[in-house]
């Protein structure tokens, strides 16, 4: 078992990952850090034993392994530095950074100091990708042309002091959602884009995107469809169009979303005909299962440093081709 610490009391730590480690095979909420006053309430509710009154203290102490950082955006790099020097394995929230220079930084200081490093993208770790991947392999579907993916949800503009609409914070649609996007595009092709372009629209008030639609390019002439916004119902899908079928995922990231909380994907064939199919498991679940074993094991995580620098390169590409409203070459 990996004894694992969660800095600060985030509703994402609450909603999803504490569960998902205290329901891990391989992992012990061991203990809970912050100045919140909350702390304590949050420690009874999850039945955590050890409650720690900042980040530092949790840090210092040995009987930590691991931690998990889901703290703003613009706070991922200073704790990921310090929980490495402490000697900790990190599970870092997404974005992990909001440059690619401090992503760098980050994973090369995991790597100085003999931890294992990774982002939390935890839609890859349930089993309906790896089965897409299988059917695109397959030929089943014939040749990948494009792959499109939405991931949209209502968020209140009216909020001022929600960090996704502070640009300081990293806020805006594509660093919290269109990323995901992003990531699955390269993730299900296999490859890195070449070339992106974005238009988006920007809040007068908080200078964020609200809303982007993007078009990545790739090498071999297979282009990505994204779309992210704030303004829409919950849609998080995406779909794989080949030469002789596609291949659609109605709930790509959040398939918890589902009362039976089954990934699923929908196989249309080269005569038109339909076919659907389901897969259970736990994305959280198998996520930290998934790096816990790595540091049991002495191995590495599947979802690399690397990966996680390509993907915020990316996004960099994304912004930058928004500010110029010119295609940006990667």
């Amino acid at each position: 078992m990996i004894n694992w610490g969660i800095l600060s009391t985030a509703n994402i730590a609450q909603k999803a990952v504490i569960p998902a480690l205290q329901h891990a095979a391989n992992a012990n909420v061991y203990g809970i850090g912050s100045s919140n006053e909350k702390v304590q309430e949050v420690a009874q509710k999850f039945d955590i034993p050890n409650v720690y009154g900042s980040y530092e203290e949790l840090l210092d102490d040995p009987n930590i392994q691991a931690v998990y950082i889901p703290l703003p955006n613009t706070l991922h790099k200073e704790w990921v530095l310090k929980a490495a020097s402490k000697g900790k394995h990190v599970l870092c929230e997404k974005p992990a950074a909001l440059t690619s220079e401090d992503v760098q930084e980050m994973v090369g200081a995991c790597e100085q100091h003999g931890v294992l490093f990774m982002e939390a993208f935890m839609y890859q770790f349930q089993p309906q990708h790896a089965r897409v991947k299988e059917i695109i392999a397959s030929g089943e579907i014939g040749d990948v042309k494009h792959f499109s993916s939405t991931f949209t949800f209502k968020l209140n503009l009216e909020d001022s002091q929600n960090i996704r609409l502070n640009a300081e914070l990293g806020g805006g649609s594509v660093w919290d959602v269109g990323c995901y996007c992003i990531h699955a595009a390269r993730n299900i092709l296999g490859q890195e884009p070449t070339a992106v372009y974005v238009d988006a629209t920007i809040h007068d008030q908080y200078q964020v995107d609200t809303s982007a639609t993007g078009i990545l390019t790739f090498n071999n002439g297979v282009t990505a469809s994204i779309y992210s916004g704030f303004e829409q119902p919950m849609n998080d899908t995406y779909v794989v169009e080949g030469t002789k079928g596609r291949i659609a995922v109605p709930m790509a990231f959040r398939p918890d979303r589902r009362e039976d909380g089954l990934g699923e994907i929908m196989v249309t064939t080269e005569k038109g005909e339909i076919r659907n199919e389901t897969f259970s498991g736990n994305q959280y679940v198998l996520m930290v299962e998934h790096f816990s074993d790595a540091i049991l094991n002495g191995g590495k995580p599947s979802y690399t440093g690397q990966q996680t620098y390509n993907n915020i390169k990316t996004i960099e590409a994304c912004y930058e081709s928004m500010r110029t409203g010119q295609q940006v070459k990667l």
